[in-house]
């Protein structure tokens, strides 16, 4: 019984301090950022950066900055001379989303963008995935969105990949990356724990290999050494290759977490499954594979946002990301010099991305009791 709730013979109660009357934000900054000398310190040092850059931003970014009513940098500079000039992305907005697809069919990329929200919906929101048929509707837009962006069929002219560009490149790749990899990752890591020796050592040799070998070698071997082992005349489209390069890649890393997962099971789960009769697919699909993956969310989740980020070096092999358009966009002569809107903005694409994935993966831990303290 603590001294405040232990009961007393009148007038014998001890002197009790007052209670701490502080709650919310104050009792938070006291706890952890002025919890002792050296925290303090530390605190008062970062708030003083953060005074002597985020004001400056600010007034560069948003309150001097220059948006329409510009054509050029040099116009940008006789409005205001001091701010952002945002009108080089309003003015090469088109290029940065579409890269160099055909503007009559852009239609396509917009409603394939609808369809990847719905589809993104029902698979990370708990209230959609329970919609009787969601699965179904979700693979038919899947399917709608591969008809939509590759053309060719129901009387839809096929656009060249090499038409690809900006923020659809980057999302074809990331989204594709992300979706096939884990699916592939599960099967490596279960391969690789295999009591089948032709499994475990293939599985073995292929993620050592491939997470001994940067992603830029990889993206090489896929745009230009990949063409020598084809038969003469085959016309492997390079957006694919890169697809199946990212995607395997992503799979290796993958493999390693879930494995990592998969060893942190006690052998008792393994055991109560045997004895309650289950096969070893049930077992691994019912009891041990869900407890794995809610392990291994922060490792699966971290993979994925450095994937999406990996997206960035399709440049160095003739693919224009918004990385790749930007620069080429601050070559003209109009626009030139202008590197330091183009980076904040891409910046701030990646940035939207990245945190997202980071927030839904911590409300996964909260929502399945990772034993993280909230």
């Amino acid at each position: 019984m603590s001294e405040q709730t232990r009961d007393y013979v009148l007038g014998e109660h001890p002197e009790l301090p007052a209670p701490d009357q502080r709650s919310g934000f104050v009792k938070w900054a006291m706890e952890n950022l002025f919890s002792s000398i050296g925290n303090s310190v530390v605190t008062i040092v970062g708030l003083y950066i953060l005074y002597l850059v985020i004001p400056p931003f600010i007034q560069w970014a948003i309150i001097d900055s220059v948006v329409l009513g510009a054509e050029s940098r040099r116009e940008c500079q006789a409005i205001n001379p001091d701010g952002a000039c945002w009108a080089f992305i309003y003015r090469r907005w088109d290029q940065f989303v579409y890269g160099f697809y055909p503007a009559p069919e852009r239609w396509r990329v917009n409603l394939s963008f609808v369809f990847v929200a719905i589809i993104i919906a029902i698979a990370l929101v708990e209230k959609l995935r329970a919609i009787k048929g969601a699965i179904w509707v979700a693979l038919a837009l899947v399917a709608a969105c591969a008809i939509l962006i590759v053309g060719g069929m129901f009387g839809l002219d096929r656009v060249p990949t090499n038409k690809f560009g900006g923020f659809m490149l980057t999302l074809i790749i990331g989204l594709t990356g992300i979706f096939a990899s884990l699916p592939i990752g599960i099967v490596l890591a279960l391969s690789r724990l295999s009591s089948l020796p032709i499994f475990s050592i293939f599985a073995t040799i292929f993620i050592e290999f491939i997470r001994g070998v940067p992603l830029i070698t990889l993206l090489f071997i896929a745009s230009t050494l990949l063409s020598y082992f084809l038969p003469p005349g085959t016309n492997f489209d390079l957006l694919v290759r890169v697809l199946i390069m990212v995607t395997l890649f992503s799979a290796a890393y993958l493999a390693e977490v879930i494995r990592g997962g998969l060893a942190a099971i006690p052998r008792g789960q393994y055991e109560a499954a045997d004895a309650l009769g289950l096969s070893y697919w049930k077992s691994m699909r019912l009891i041990i594979l869900p407890q794995a993956l809610k392990i291994s969310i922060p490792g699966i989740v971290s993979s994925f946002i450095g994937l999406f980020k990996d997206t960035t070096l399709v440049l160095i092999i003739g693919l224009l990301d918004p990385l790749g358009i930007g620069q080429a966009a601050i070559a003209d002569v109009k626009w030139i010099a202008l590197s330091n809107e183009l980076y904040v903005f891409i910046a701030l694409f990646f940035f939207v991305f990245c945190f997202s994935m980071s927030r839904y993966s911590l409300y996964l831990e909260r929502k399945l009791h990772t034993g993280h303290k909230r």
